[in-house]
């Protein structure tokens, strides 16, 4: 008591008087320390000692306490006593605190730090036992780093397989510790039991196929220290679980053998990997290691040998290892044909690719087409599988070996095919092989035996059927068998081919046509003539255009003019339901056959039916030709009836059509200057540089085509004149005085025959006001009752085409569109 006396100080009074009163009171004991906390520690130190006597179970006392005393020491060198008082503290707080995890966890790290072993994996071990296992997740992560850090890999071995038992989902990290201090056998053997464990789940992400292939780097890599494994049962028990990563596991464990000195056994593993993998990314990747390790081997070969000179055995192993790697080399476009087959077994193409590698092997090329024709299923077949069966029989072909190829081809003709089509060329091959060696009655035979009509009758696409039931109505076959009837048969023989096709409903527009040719050839000419009328009931537009084309050309260089009833009523069965698409050329054929041999109306009829019955797109030509033989024909007046149905037709449509391609042609040259002059006027304010171009160009065209034909419209048109007009004194002139006298005459007409107007009228451009088009339109005709137009303002939106123009004439007042005037433009000179 006198020691404690010394300490007081007058200040402490409050404190030690409360304490007094209330010595089990936490917050006085706290009040008491706080307020000392920047004094002596020592002084410090004998307070919380005698708070714990107190109250020896407050953890809030005992941490703070520890605490305190920890950090007295901070910054000490480890020996000081000190640090062992410091333990004994921590020593005397676990007797009651030893069920807080905090206190357990402050002791170990101040033992860690004082780098007592033994101690500190006791005190582990204590704090571990004294603790519910809910609290143990605390303590084994400050365990397990003590543990790492120890520089005896046992001892931390030891934690973990403790650590383990209860938390085995972190077997990687042990595994990476026991990688990192070289324990590769344990290693190994606990990644084998993860990968086992189907319901392991990685705690980094990794998929069980990524574990498998650590498993197969680690035993493969180091076959010198993993020895607790079967390192080949376990890589094969991978291929089993992983097909579709078996390159990297075939290579790790052929790299297994290699480093463990079994060479030979790393040559069958690579041999039995390229055999057996069915994936080109597999197979690259173990001949590429199969070739690197070759290379490897001849490389330490040369390196041995040039150490130790030379030597006769060691040349002959050398170049047996030369020879080896040569022949792996020569071998990859077959092994990769091999594995592509393996994918997929009915690619018909890799089998024929195949018995190309083999090319110089007769006896391989025999066995691969034997081992193809037996491998591929023809249902599901890529490719053609008669591709294959028709190669075998020509290899045998080619070696002169017939009866051996009429073998093969008499076997593919009873394989069940998926198409028709694959037993047809079967077939027409086999009939092939026959003329190529001349042997024309076997191939006829051939042709017929397929032709045959089997026993049970079967639709051509009724796939439920076998296609050697349905072969006899392959057009394929029936074509072959009908050119050789037709080169080698007779013409009956020939007939009853055509005739066969026909009933069987299998005839195409050419056959019928090949049919008919054939009949004509040998002067059956009705009999060719019904064979067209078969097709025709055969066949409906457009297919049938072909024929009927051909039909009536026949008929008409057949008969001409002799028949001509029976040639009209074809073609109005022709025309009749014919498409317009199809219409023009038998029109046109029509109306020869009535040029040449009928009546010039009848002509004239039929062109205007195909002025009507054409395409829109071909309407216009149409009536250039209708008008060009109406004027051969008749005249030119005979076309003014027909250019005034065209333009009022295209007037509708395009008015520009009208003006430039039929307007020109009723008009001569010579006599309707003003004519191309108001045109050129027109074009000038309306138009562009385009048309006027157009205008000129058609200008010249006229002048070229009608400048024969002058003298001729001249003199009938002075005719009709002269009539007119009484004045027949003047016959006697010379026809060019009569033709410009005329030509005078009218003109003068038309210069009376204008409006007489108070100011020229001309037409006006779409800038023009409202106010100009008004005045104009008054001028132009001043009894004009003046309405109000409502759609005024909607003028303005017209496009170039559609601008407001005024009337050419005059003399209607009102104001026409563009197409308007083209109409009115056209049909003033036509009239």
């Amino acid at each position: 008591f006198y020691s404690i006396h010394l300490l007081w100080e007058e200040d402490d009074l409050p404190y030690e008087e409360e304490i007094i009163r209330n010595p089990y009171s936490v917050k006085c004991w706290m009040r008491y320390i706080e307020f000392k906390q920047n004094g002596v520690k020592s002084v410090l130190n004998m307070i919380y000692e005698r708070a714990l006597k107190e109250l020896p179970g407050s953890y809030k006392l005992w941490y703070n306490y520890l605490r305190e005393r920890r950090k007295q020491v901070k910054g000490k060198c480890i020996t000081e006593p000190a640090y062992e008082e410091i333990n004994n503290c921590h020593e005397r707080a676990l007797v009651f605190m030893h069920k807080m995890p905090r206190i357990w966890l402050d002791y170990c790290q101040f033992l860690v730090a004082q780098c007592k072993i033994t101690r500190s994996r006791r005190t582990f071990d204590r704090a571990l036992r004294a603790l519910p296992v809910t609290q143990h997740p605390r303590i084994w992560p400050l365990y397990l780093r003590f543990a790492r850090n120890l520089p005896l890999p046992e001892t931390a071995i030891r934690v973990y397989r403790r650590y383990l038992k209860l938390s085995p989902e972190n077997a990687e990290e042990y595994i990476d510790y026991l990688r990192s201090c070289s324990k590769l056998d344990e290693a190994a053997v606990r990644l084998a039991a993860v990968v086992n464990d189907e319901s392991f789940v990685s705690k980094e992400g990794k998929s069980n196929y990524q574990l498998w292939h650590e498993l197969c780097d680690l035993i493969s890599q180091n076959p010198d220290k993993v020895n607790s494994l079967n390192v080949g049962a376990i890589i094969r028990g991978g291929l089993t679980r992983f097909t579709d990563q078996l390159g990297k596991l075939w290579c790790s464990l052929a790299d297994y053998y290699i480093r463990s000195g079994h060479f030979e056994k790393a040559r069958d593993v690579y041999e039995e990997a390229i055999l057996t993998v069915v994936t080109v990314r597999d197979f690259t990747q173990v001949f590429d290691s199969y070739a690197q390790f070759e290379e490897s081997m001849i490389a330490a070969k040369m390196e041995t040998t040039s150490e130790m000179g030379k030597d006769e055995e060691e040349d002959i192993d050398l170049e047996l290892r030369l020879a080896r790697f040569e022949q792996l080399i020569a071998r990859r476009p077959l092994l990769l044909n091999s594995v592509l087959l393996r994918q997929n077994p009915h690619n018909v193409h890799e089998w024929h690719k195949r018995v190309k590698l083999y090319e110089g092997k007769p006896r391989q090329i025999i066995n691969t087409y034997t081992e193809a024709v037996q491998t591929v299923d023809p249902m599901k077949a890529t490719g053609k599988p008669s591709s294959l069966w028709v190669s075998f029989a020509k290899f045998y072909e080619e070696n002169e070996q017939l009866d051996d190829a009429r073998t093969i081809f008499e076997k593919a003709t009873k394989v069940n095919y998926k198409q028709v089509d694959d037993l047809a060329g079967v077939w027409c091959e086999y009939g092939e092989m026959e003329l190529r060696h001349e042997n024309y009655e076997q191939a006829l035979r051939i042709l017929r035996k397929a032709t045959a009509i089997p026993s049970k009758k079967a639709e051509y696409f009724d796939v439920s059927e076998p296609v050697q039931n349905r072969v006899y109505k392959s057009l394929k076959v029936w074509s072959m068998l009908a050119d050789l009837e037709e080169s080698m048969g007779t013409f009956q023989s020939t007939k009853a081919v055509y005739d066969r096709i026909i009933d069987l409903r299998i005839a195409t527009p050419q056959i019928i046509i090949n049919y008919a040719m054939f009949l004509e050839e040998h002067n059956y000419f009705e009999e060719s003539f019904k064979a067209y009328e078969r097709g025709i009931a055969l066949f409906r537009w457009p297919n049938v255009y072909d024929i009927w084309n051909t039909y009536l050309t026949k008929f008409i260089d057949r008969y001409g003019g002799k028949k001509l009833e029976r040639a009209r009523d074809l073609f109005e069965q022709a025309l009749d339901g014919c498409p317009a698409k199809f219409a023009k050329t038998i029109y046109l054929l029509y109306a020869k056959l009535e040029e040449e041999f009928g009546l010039a109306r009848h002509a004239m009829a039929v062109y205007e039916r195909a002025t009507q019955a054409v395409d829109n797109t071909e309407r216009h030509h149409m009536f250039n030709i209708y008008i060009k033989r109406a004027a051969e024909i008749y005249g030119v007046t005979y076309t003014r009836a027909i250019y005034q149905k065209a333009i009022e037709l295209f007037l509708l449509d395009n008015p520009r059509i009208a003006i430039k391609c039929f307007t020109p042609c009723v008009c001569l040259f010579q006599m309707t200057a003003t004519f191309w002059q108001t045109w050129k006027e027109f074009e000038i304010r309306h138009g562009n540089e385009d048309t006027i171009r157009e205008m000129l160009r058609i200008k010249r065209s006229v002048q070229a085509t009608y400048n024969t034909q002058v003298n001729f419209m001249s003199s009938q048109m002075m005719k009709a004149t002269t009539n007119a007009t009484g004045t027949s004194k003047n016959m006697g002139l010379d026809d060019m005085k009569l033709l410009e006298q005329q030509a005078q005459l009218l003109a003068a007409e038309a210069e009376q025959d204008k409006p007489k107007l108070k100011e020229k009228i001309l037409f006006v451009r779409s800038d023009t006001s409202r106010s100009e088009l008004a005045e104009l339109a008054k001028q132009a005709n001043p009894d004009e009752i003046d309405i109000d137009d409502e759609d005024e303002d909607g003028d303005e939106d017209q496009g170039p085409e559609g601008k407001l123009l005024h009337h050419w004439e005059g003399g209607g007042g009102g104001l026409l569109s563009r197409e308007q005037c083209y109409r009115t433009f056209t049909q003033k000179w036509i009239v």
